[in-house]
């Protein structure tokens, strides 16, 4: 089924064409990714498609009962209300009305009765309470804290909230534009998750390779105004790509040869003209004007970097570092603690873990911008260092783009000569209109190339790297992969591209967001299937000890003695009474997880929510309570057959 058609659909914004007489077809149950180079009207296309842009020319058919919800690049910038709030505007103003009858709620005994009744008038009128448990649902199963303050959460909750206001009206069709930006690796791989259980339709942009190959059954690539589409996997996709390209090169080649011949004939003597072909003239005409039409495909970015001096053997040397810093209502926050590594000329390390980790803290602590508040960092000798901010702080955002990069001068030292900031800028991509343009007009992704470009002339032998990826597409992502494998410096990169730490990285430091730092040889990958491994020990160990541990009371005859001799043999190493306790805890566990269960197919019943507010409250508290006490146990239950051995 078909759930938007466009068909010979034009749009340009000027000179610049964006889609060129496009046909597409969207299908129901389809995950479509959507590439293409920055500029080159990805996020256009999402809105024409989520009827927000109407095109120059062509048509645009949604059918009848489409609900479409999308989920924009840009977060809003400050937004006061709650996440309750928030998620249930994505039901309009039926959310609004659910919002205020929760917030009404909230107040307890200053309720305003008279409001109140309203309020369950309206939401009964528009069968609301069924939308109420769905937002109060996805709350649950996004794990968000509803009462929370938008505005106070990171940018990867923020996402996570977003999607979920996307997510509430149950859309046929759902539209994500850059879904995994400011996102760590854990919420990519739980995003992932999500949309693989979404049973709509999915449209998305992204240049995370990783996600793309994980999540599309289709990938339509926007080049130069047309659409290419491919169904199937991304590496299947760019193999595709590129017998496409190489097809279009020779083609290209062929018409250009056509037509020198046809302009050598076209200039033959004043005999020759007199008998012309004119049906061969106006072929001429016709040939000139599609070489006048045809669009060359945007240039490769050119990345070059300055060297310098090599270092110091050592670069830096941590000795029991720790840092942290007080939060709210005398808790604190522990970045980094009791961490001893030592930083080699050469090393090429990775920084991963959660948003708020500490990942950039140390990176500062490096830099020595802040202090650790134990320990010692040795800085190493003749160091150069460049450093690539994610908060683009750098960039002057009213100046231009050659302002920004040459600091005002024409000229500018490239591997060693001097070259205009023009033709410099011409590397990344910047015509000489572009490169006069106040960065402040800029894309993400064209910002981002001009922070490269000005770092890629400081001359460094330590170079550091916080979110470099962000925004960029997916041939510039490749050929910064390929400049950073040449580097024969020290690299310190933090990213959540799988993919791209893969490619450049030889050793991680992996933050747990509890202040410990584990340290791994090789990429992402080999850490996670190391994980996997490590996991899957410890799973088999525990369903190990639980078959030891519910052995004796499974049978009291003659033939249950052997597993009665196996579940006692570790009682040389543990007392009498922790003996028992490991005998008990299974019993308990699988006492508390029918309790679970009960309650969990009572919170999830449609009339629920419709019961009195303090018995909701009340079994809700419960099923909390019931999960931490269960999550307690379990670890009991590590600890003791380790204990045990």
């Amino acid at each position: 089924m078909v759930l938007v058609r466009l068909k010979g659909v034009s749009l340009a914004f000027g000179n610049q064409v964006l889609l060129n007489k496009v046909d597409l077809d969207v299908n129901a149950g389809e995950r479509v990714c959507v590439l293409g180079r920055n500029g080159e009207g990805k996020s256009t296309l999402l809105k024409i498609l989520n009827k927000e842009v109407t095109p120059d020319e062509g048509m645009v058919q949604h059918s009848d009962t489409i609900r479409i919800a999308a989920l924009q690049q840009e977060l809003p910038v400050t937004d006061p209300q709650t996440v309750y709030e928030v998620v249930a505007s994505g039901l309009g103003d039926l959310g609004k009305t659910i919002s205020a009858y929760h917030e009404e709620i909230l107040r307890g005994a200053e309720v305003d009765l008279v409001k109140l009744e309203r309020l369950q008038h309206v939401i009964e009128a528009n069968d609301g309470w069924l939308w109420q448990q769905k937002v109060d649902s996805i709350l649950d199963r996004l794990d968000l804290p509803g009462d929370a303050a938008f505005d106070s959460m990171s940018g990867g909750w923020q996402r996570r909230v977003m999607l979920a206001q996307a997510l509430v009206s149950e859309p046929d069709l759902l539209i994500l534009d850059e879904p995994t930006n400011h996102m760590d690796i854990a919420t990519i791989r739980w995003l992932e998750e999500q949309l693989v259980q979404f049973k709509g339709t999915l449209l998305f942009i992204s240049h995370d390779r990783a996600f793309v190959q994980a999540l599309s059954t289709r990938i339509i690539e926007l080049d130069r105004g047309s659409i290419y589409s491919w169904k199937g996997t991304y590496q299947g996709f760019l193999e595709h790509q590129e017998h496409r390209l190489a097809a279009e090169e020779v083609q290209n080649a062929l018409f250009d040869k056509r037509l020198a011949e046809e302009e050598v004939w076209i200039r033959q003597g004043v005999k020759a003209r007199r008998t012309r072909n004119e049906g061969r003239v106006e072929r001429l005409k016709e040939m000139r004007n599609q070489r006048s039409d045809r669009r060359e495909r945007q240039g490769s970015v050119s990345l070059s970097m300055n060297s310098t001096e090599s270092s110091g053997k050592n670069v830096f040397e941590l000795e029991n570092v720790s840092f942290g810093f007080d939060i709210a209502n005398g808790l604190r926050k522990e970045i980094v603690r009791d961490f001893t590594s030592v930083v080699m000329r050469g090393d090429r390390i990775g920084l991963v873990g959660p948003n708020g980790a500490g990942k950039s803290t140390v990176m500062k602590l490096l830099l020595e911008k802040i202090k650790p508040e134990a320990g010692t960092i040795k800085v190493g000798t003749k160091l150069d260092v460049a450093y690539f901010d994610q908060s683009r702080s750098l960039l002057d955002l009213e100046k231009s783009v050659a302002e920004n990069v040459g600091d005002g001068k024409d000229e500018v030292e490239v591997d060693g000569r001097s070259r205009h900031i023009l033709g410099y800028l011409g590397d990344f991509l910047f015509e000489p209109a572009r490169a006069r343009t106040p960065v402040k007009s800029l894309s993400g992704g064209e910002r981002n190339r001009v922070l490269l470009a000005k770092l890629f002339l400081k001359p460094c032998n330590l170079l550091i790297m916080d979110e470099p990826t962000n925004d960029l597409d997916v041939e510039t992502l490749e050929l910064l992969e390929e400049k950073l494998v040449e580097y024969d410096a020290t690299l310190l990169l933090v990213s959540h591209d799988r993919a791209f730490l893969d490619n450049v990285v030889t050793q991680l430091w992996v933050f747990d967001g509890n202040g410990n730092i584990d340290e791994q040889v090789g990429g992402y990958s080999e850490w996670e299937t190391r994980n996997k491994e490590t996991k899957a020990k410890l799973d088999a160990s525990v369903k190990s000890g639980a078959k030891k541990a519910k052995a004796p009371s499974q049978s009291k005859s003659a033939k249950a003695k052997p597993a009665v001799v196996e579940a006692k043999a570790p009682a040389k190493k543990l007392s009498y009474k922790l003996q028992l306790e490991l005998d008990e805890l299974p019993k308990k566990i699988e006492a508390l997880e029918a309790k679970q269960a009960e309650l969990g197919t009572e919170t999830g019943s449609a009339d629920f929510y419709q019961k009195d507010n303090d018995y909701v409250t009340a079994k809700l508290d419960e099923l909390q309570a019931i999960e931490k006490q269960l999550e307690g146990l379990e670890e009991r239950w590590l600890e003791l057959e380790e204990m045990a051995g």
